[in-house]
């Protein structure tokens, strides 16, 4: 049986079909062994190998296996069960990571956006209660400046110059600040400040539209809104509150761990996130 290159298996009535390889990527596993006939418990009927567990979470393991990968979807809940099918099949590497289920939990993402509006200019402040999404969303948005006169400064752009791109203010790695709109500068010159939100290439200074991109912005990735405040409605600021369920990053395990090594202790945590 171990020279088989196709191996079906059905667990619980579910039929799976894979390659013996990667049954054997685990070699002192019982999925390993079975290929060898050296475990009874899984029976060979009609050229396929049946095993009395649960169908369902064995797709988990045959994944575990495809990819060396755990992921798990973002409302899965049985880890306690999931461990000990692993442990059946003798898979204690995936045993040891599900029973740190707080590296495999989905973690619940908090977004604040607070708006001001002052006379004819727009403030924004973020914050995010994860530093790499409020990173991921600085890259996204763009400032730029320029001066023009008094008397047209209500044009589409505000000079013949080139618009410059003036870098976000980062108080910290869970917070930034901008502004749109425009101010007096020295006579009757004006400082017009534009913001640009990738993918869309636009350029806006009214702080309105800004908001109105920002919050689609953010729809679009995931987050739901879940409430909208004043802060101060002496100096006009909003609060606009979202949240979203974060996948974890995926863990990684090598295949050639042994029964009781720790899995924690190999296993590494993907730079891929994922996730959304």
């Amino acid at each position: 049986m171990s020279n088989r290159e196709v191996v079906v298996l059905s667990v619980g009535g579910v039929r799976f079909v894979t390659r013996a390889s990667t049954l054997q990527q685990f070699p002192e596993s019982r999925l390993a062994r079975m290929l060898n006939d050296d475990d009874r418990e899984f029976k060979l009927v009609n050229g396929e190998f049946f095993v009395d567990r649960d169908g369902t979470l064995f797709s988990y393991i045959m994944d575990f296996l495809r990819t060396l990968w755990v992921s798990l979807p973002t409302d899965f809940s049985d880890y306690q069960r999931l461990k000990r099918e692993a442990e059946f099949y003798g898979l204690y590497p995936l045993a040891d990571l599900l029973s740190q289920e707080h590296l495999l939990k989905p973690r619940l993402e908090i977004l604040e956006v607070r708006f001001s509006l002052q006379e004819m200019q727009a403030f924004f402040r973020i914050f995010g209660s994860c530093s790499t999404t409020v990173e991921t969303l600085a890259e996204q948005i763009t400032v730029f400046t320029g001066q023009q006169s008094g008397q047209n400064w209500n044009s589409p752009f505000p000079s013949q110059k080139p618009l410059v791109p003036v870098p976000l203010e980062r108080p910290s790695h869970h917070d930034m600040v901008f502004q749109c709109g425009t101010e007096y500068s020295a006579g009757d010159q004006f400082v017009a400040r534009y913001v640009s939100i990738k993918p869309d290439n636009r350029k806006l200074i009214n702080g309105t539209n800004v908001l109105g991109l920002l919050l689609d912005t953010l729809l679009k990735d995931g987050f739901r809104l879940i409430s909208t405040r004043t802060v101060s409605s002496e100096e006009k600021v909003g609060c606009y509150s979202f949240e979203r369920m974060k996948r974890p990053a995926g863990l990684t395990v090598t295949a050639n761990q042994t029964p009781g090594s720790s899995g924690a202790a190999q296993a590494k945590r993907s730079q891929v996130q994922k996730g959304k």
